[in-house]
């Protein structure tokens, strides 16, 4: 399909850490821009100063640069309609704010917080359908509509606080075209008056990403479900300023589910359930509160970029590793459905494992080797390359490197009391005795050689194949687990496997 210029923006609050189902929303606005040679605006919605975070805003550009979703236009690069930050456009808004007031499309409310409540108390006594600010309600509160002309400039002039509200027009039926969910028609009855325009002199939602996305010539939005009941507001926001023939068209995403499909992902839920939702690491300003990060749990950013594009779209194919350009060329509006994607820890993890095991060992062994260092472990770099490429199999993440190969880096002193209980015969100390003359007379002393020197040995004296080796393995490693058992002595050397057998004679006997 063709859509002329394409220009979508995301635009995030800095009220906090952003949620995977935020970042969702800038990597689907990034590869529809880049499949249609678009751009990509990154705007603050910051209208909200009480919620305001510290350090939210430089959060979101960092989680944005780690998933390599580049900016074209926006708040760190700049662009031809800066400000990109919504704090730094009031005198804009106020302006369009007026506009629609002037117009009859809008009002100004004086309303006090005690009177709104009032109001809700009355409307529930009334037994109401609604409790709310709208064409049928507003003619008894104290606005524009209300008040005379007289009344409401003394009020302006005196510098009472106010509000502007929309008028919203009575029992008009409102299209929405979605891109995702088809025509919705919703009737104006069903809406209030919603404020657009705040006594602390700050537009609400409503007002400003209308204005930003019509002063900045965008043409799709592309954001999440829970906008698609105010977008009938925002359409006869378009048409009050007499912007219709300009207005974007919508594409209302499905939310991201918890892993049992009940009810949304929320930003507590990861640590609950024991998954980060945030792309990286958060620390509350106030309270100090950790949040986990997938960054530092250990994902690499193009298996999360590719976890996060499964979250809602689909291929048509049984495709599921995509890079960035891969997703770039076969993503399309048309692919997202409708209802809710279910966020999968475990296929999350499988997302990072295919791309750990696609990684080269020298690369993975360059990571682990700096985890190492911070557990004070220094050993040679081809050696941990040797290792990462015989147990990445076994991995999902770099750290579980650890695990699954502490015993290259260190005797085991405690031998599994289960595995000797199971294994350890009494002829046993005289097997291992043997095992430890034909490994000294295996030479070279590689895979081939010693697989095949001790389970000739085991099958010339009909020995149990499994007693045998695992019992080997214990006195290598310290347990029944880990890669396979002639690789590991390969890797150790043969000074280091007599040792440890013989150590191991000792100790278990004891």
């Amino acid at each position: 399909m063709d859509y002329g210029k394409v220009r979508v923006r995301f635009a995030p609050s800095p009220t906090g850490p952003l949620h995977i189902g935020g970042l969702r929303t800038a990597l689907f606005n990034y590869l529809f821009a880049k499949k249609n040679n678009g751009d990509f605006i990154l705007r603050i919605e910051d209208t909200d100063q009480a919620r305001y975070v510290p350090g939210a805003e430089e959060y979101i550009i960092e989680s944005l640069k780690w998933c390599n979703i580049k900016i074209d236009e926006g708040i760190t690069v700049g662009g031809l309609y800066e400000p990109y930050r919504q704090s730094e456009r009031k005198d804009i808004y106020r302006k369009y704010a007026k506009q629609l007031v002037e117009n009859c499309d809008a009002y100004y409310a004086f309303d006090t917080p005690d009177d709104l409540e009032q109001m809700r108390i009355r409307l529930k006594a009334e037994k109401s359908s609604t409790q709310q600010y709208n064409s049928i309600t507003r003619g008894s509160m104290k606005n524009s509509l209300s008040l005379t002309n007289k009344e409401v400039k003394q009020r302006l002039e005196s510098g009472e606080p106010y509000v502007i509200r929309f008028k919203m027009p009575e029992n008009e039926e409102v299209t929405v075209n979605d891109l995702i969910r088809g025509k919705v028609i919703v009737n104006t009855s069903e809406l209030d008056d919603k404020v657009l325009f705040k006594s602390d002199g700050m537009p609400t939602y409503h007002l400003a990403n209308i204005v930003d996305d019509h002063l900045m010539k965008i043409s799709h939005v592309i954001r999440g479900e829970e906008w698609l009941p105010s977008t009938p507001l925002h359409v006869l926001l378009y048409k009050a300023f007499g912007w219709e023939s300009e207005m974007p068209e919508f594409a209302h995403m499905p939310l991201t589910l918890k892993p049992d499909g009940k009810g949304k992902l929320s930003k507590r839920d990861g640590d609950r359930l024991g998954f980060p939702v945030f792309p990286l690491q958060w620390i509350n300003p106030v309270t100090k509160e950790v949040f986990s990060g997938f960054r530092e749990t250990g994902y690499f950013p193009e298996a999360f970029i590719n976890i996060l594009a499964f979250l809602g779209w689909n291929p048509g194919t049984e495709q599921e590793i995509f890079s960035l350009n891969e997703l770039i060329k076969s993503f399309s509006l048309e692919r997202i459905g409708k209802s809710g994607s279910r966020f999968d820890p475990e296929k999350a993890k499988w997302y990072n494992h295919q791309y750990l095991i696609k990684k080269s060992d020298d690369e993975l062994a360059e990571l682990f080797q700096s985890i190492l260092k911070e557990k004070g472990i220094d050993a040679d770099l081809n050696y941990i390359k040797n290792i990462c490429a015989l147990t990445k199999e076994r991995v999902n993440f770099v750290s579980e490197f650890c695990d699954q190969s502490y015993f290259f880096f260190e005797a085991p002193t405690e031998y599994d009391p289960k595995v000797i209980k199971k294994r350890w015969k009494e002829n046993t100390p005289d097997v291992l005795k043997d095992i430890i003359d034909i490994l000294n007379k295996s030479e070279p002393f590689n895979v081939e050689n010693t697989e095949k020197n001790v389970k000739d040995y085991i099958l010339k004296n009909e020995l149990n194949m499994g007693q045998v080796l695992n019992v080997l393995r214990l006195t290598l490693v310290g347990s029944a687990k880990g890669p396979a058992l002639f690789n590991i002595m390969e890797l150790l050397g043969k000074n280091e496997v007599i040792t440890r057998i013989e150590a191991g004679l000792v100790n278990i006997i004891k």
